[in-house]
């Protein structure tokens, strides 16, 4: 507790109130919502959480005490703003890989290279069009042009691994436009112009969701065995120690391009934000 502007009990009182006001404030806009995204619980919560937070602070300035309560960052998106029935698109998609194993990925990209003399020369410091060995050199930064030249960006995130990428969070959101951009209107600064009030949803991939799970622990659910049989096919739940081996199909259309789509096996997908 520091000895310097101390708030007196009087300021820690009234921030007190001012909790107990917000709180009555947040349950009357809740009460009253229109709907999920009503902007008056949205910005109640916004004032409780402000009003809570400094509490906190006066009340460990002052008493060196702290509340039991945890104030969530705002890392929601906010309220949607586009139009409700967009003309147009923009699909924008963060992926993040760690280089895991330099040597691997230096080692794949000149196997590109190697089998395809149109790949240009983009070893450092050579300006040599093409024409395989030697192309990467020893750069990391030649041989991701390679590769993701080569490659398609969901090809690369499915064999992360075998090039020596590591993987880490990623994201991708679906926005509304007005109207589709001009050719080449926004290539200069792609990413500028991206408004998160014109999410129309997106879908996040993250450890941190396995670790969410893992806090299922406590009730014993990873040792679990849950199986549920319908006509010849199972489902299953099964601990990670366990040996996996498919079964029957549940169904025959799981077999068939339809509109869903398979998961890589490991794959974590975070909870979407439809609109």
């Amino acid at each position: 507790m520091s000895d310097a502007a101390q708030p007196t009990a009087a300021e820690v009182r009234a921030a007190a109130e001012a909790v107990k006001a917000a709180l009555d404030r947040h349950l009357d806009a809740v009460e009253r919502r229109s709907g999920e995204d009503d902007p008056a619980v949205y910005a109640a919560f916004n004032e409780l959480a402000a009003a809570a937070e400094a509490y906190d602070e006066l009340l460990y300035d002052a008493y060196d005490e702290v509340t039991p309560f945890e104030i969530p960052g705002d890392d929601s998106l906010p309220a949607y703003a586009g139009p409700d029935e967009p003309s147009a698109l923009s699909v924008l998609i963060r992926r993040d890989y760690a280089v895991a194993e330099p040597q691997r990925l230096i080692a794949q990209a000149q196997r590109v290279a190697d089998l395809d003399p149109d790949v240009p020369d983009l070893a450092p410091g050579s300006h040599r069009p093409g024409g395989g060995a030697g192309i990467v050199g020893g750069s990391v930064h030649a041989a991701l042009g390679v590769l993701f030249g080569e490659y398609e960006p969901d090809e690369i995130a499915s064999r992360h691994k075998e090039f020596g990428l590591e993987e880490g969070d990623s994201t991708l959101w679906v926005a509304a436009l007005d109207d589709l951009a001009e050719p080449g209107e926004w290539l200069p600064a792609p990413f500028d112009q991206a408004d998160p009030q014109r999410v129309v949803c997106r879908f996040d991939v993250s450890a941190v969701f396995d670790e969410e799970l893992d806090d299922l622990d406590d009730d014993g659910l990873d040792d679990a065995v849950l199986s549920v049989a319908e006509d010849d096919g199972m489902l299953g739940v099964v601990s990670d120690d366990d040996d996996i081996e498919m079964v029957d199909d549940l169904d025959d259309e799981a077999e068939t391009d339809g509109a869903g789509g398979a998961r890589a096996p490991g794959g974590r997908k975070g909870p979407g934000a439809p609109r």
